[in-house]
């Protein structure tokens, strides 16, 4: 018997949920984690059969669009037999997407393995191609690895689409470059808005903070962006670069929220579903989860957060303070 969409207090169809697995990472990037982060107890996770049990119910109640983050999510250990479990609702038609975000590092190991689970599409997260900065903002990361994983990725026949987070005085001056590098390798590029996320030090934020506003324009200089409108089920705006045929897209949290359309909600690692990125409300799903062999509490509990889900977000930085700030790290929620 067909179930009842679920539709959020303002009728939008929830269809995409984020799933992160772990909130550990093999980088430390300066704008998502501290040098010296304090993990959760691995006891405290979901275990991947109960992360399999929420996605199944979620996907029963609508979900088309499965995205895996972290943290690192191939930092999991037996990760890949999560994927391959999910890869049943690939090929039953309920599940539309199966994807991941990752920081690349671990893509040479697991490229196919994950084309063969269902994986079509890949995004990388990649702020700068040089080696100096590249270690400079992840702390720990190797640029070589990383290329090398897409390279994996590539020859495993996945799309790659590239992640950029702009940050003032850090990658501006590599604008051009990304997108030619992203254009010559046939990746799609999105840029995004550094978010108040963690307790990283507001003069930090302020500082890091390059509004996609000032990014677009100073590509439009040289180049003919041409507004596309097609969305991918996410929040990025794109563009067709009229000179190279490649798409380029802006996630624009601050300047120009997306809150309208979102379809969205996220998982973490924990049992915790958060329906807005940039708010704290949550729902427990773990609790329900663990108290029955049933999933009609565990689907019963997601309806009802649906329910509470929110109109929008509340980052701002325009009055050169940060503005509706999360307390909780990206890792934890999910990126």
């Amino acid at each position: 018997m067909a179930q009842t969409p679920l539709l959020d207090p303002f009728a939008r169809a929830i269809s995409y949920l984020r799933v992160s697995v772990t909130d550990r990472c093999d980088f430390r990037c300066t704008y998502c984690m501290t040098e010296h982060m304090s993990f959760l107890p691995k006891a405290e996770l979901l275990t991947l059969e109960e992360l399999d049990r929420l996605c199944s119910a979620f996907i029963r109640l609508g979900v088309e669009k499965l995205r895996i983050t972290g943290g690192e999510p191939l930092v999991r250990k037996g990760i890949l037999t999560f994927f391959e479990a999910m890869g049943r609702h690939l090929q039953d038609g309920s599940l539309k997407e199966l994807t991941l975000t990752t920081n690349g590092s671990q893509l040479r190991r697991h490229a196919a393995d994950l084309a063969a689970a269902g994986v079509r599409r890949v995004n990388v997260s990649l702020d700068t191609l040089d080696e100096v900065k590249f270690g400079r903002i992840t702390r720990w990361g190797r640029l070589a690895q990383v290329r090398d994983g897409i390279d994996a990725a590539r020859e495993a026949g996945m799309r790659v689409k590239i992640n950029t987070v702009a940050l003032k005085g850090v990658n501006e001056d590599e604008l051009f470059s990304l997108a030619d590098w992203c254009a010559r390798e046939g990746h799609d590029l999105t840029f995004i808005e550094v978010m108040p996320m963690g307790d990283m030090g507001e003069a930090d934020r302020l500082d890091q903070y390059w509004p996609l506003s000032d990014l677009r324009a100073r590509l439009a200089a040289q180049l003919t962006l041409v507004d596309l409108p097609e969305r991918t089920g996410g929040p990025a705006r794109y563009v067709r670069v009229m000179e190279t045929g490649q798409r380029i897209g802006f996630i624009t949290p601050l300047t120009h929220n997306f809150c309208e359309s979102c379809n969205r909600v996220r998982l973490t690692c924990t049992g915790e579903l958060y329906m807005c990125l940039g708010q704290e409300d949550m729902a427990d799903l773990r609790a329900p989860l663990r108290s029955s062999a049933s999933d009609a509490p565990v689907e019963a509990a997601i309806r009802a957060a649906i329910a509470r889900k929110p109109k929008g977000h509340d980052f701002d930085y325009s009055r050169q303070t940060v503005q509706g700030r999360m307390t909780r790290h990206m890792s934890h929620t999910g990126g």
